[in-house]
């Protein structure tokens, strides 16, 4: 299946749960993911900030316990920057202020970006993701670029409410595949 009908599928199914079902699988997903990595073997984390409107598994429940349980690692937030259409990386923790773009995207508003070779772990936002680690996004390709510019070593996680879906059929050359998917229901690893 191609990727706009992937994409329409499943904002369909993300906006079919229920809020109580959204919250219960977040809290699950967060879980397993920490149950799956040793958050104590890597020093920078690089997490999206949920956009609720489209109903985005919750990742206030993985920074948060990363500040609590494992204040050493360097927690980094996305912001999209308008002119150049890249991602740039902000530090990321309590105090520091978020702000709502002109996209409604919740964004750090930090002053100093760092570069994507500094970044072990990347959770990555999807709407689905297909047997061989493949994703479907938002069609702007922002991700993408951003983790052909990580290290080959940096774990590219994936969050979603949903199995696998069916392969995705107009892959591209500039996809990237995931390490690992979380969901409700388990751990899926990808061999790359």
């Amino acid at each position: 299946m191609n990727k706009v009908e992937l994409r329409k599928i499943y904002l369909q199914k993300r906006s079919d749960l229920s809020a109580s079902a959204k919250s219960e699988m977040s809290q699950r997903i967060a879980g397993k993911l920490f149950e799956t990595i040793d958050f104590d073997a890597f020093d920078t984390l690089h997490c999206f900030v949920t956009i609720a409107r489209l109903n985005e598994v919750d990742t206030s429940w993985t920074y948060r316990r990363i500040w609590s349980d494992f204040p050493r690692v360097r927690t980094i937030a996305p912001r999209v920057d308008r002119e150049t259409g890249q991602i740039q990386h902000f530090e990321f923790a309590n105090e520091v202020e978020l702000s709502e773009s002109d996209w409604g995207i919740r964004e750090p508003r930090g002053t100093l970006s760092l570069d994507p070779g500094q970044i072990d772990i990347i959770v990555v936002p999807l709407l689905c993701y297909d047997a061989f680690g493949f994703r479907v996004g938002y069609g702007k390709g922002y991700y993408d670029k951003f983790l052909s510019e990580c290290r080959p070593d940096a774990v590219k996680i994936g969050l979603s409410y949903f199995n696998e879906a069916e392969t995705i059929t107009d892959l591209h050359s500039n996809d990237i595949r995931l390490d690992l998917c979380i969901t409700a229901d388990g751990v899926v690893r990808f061999q790359n």
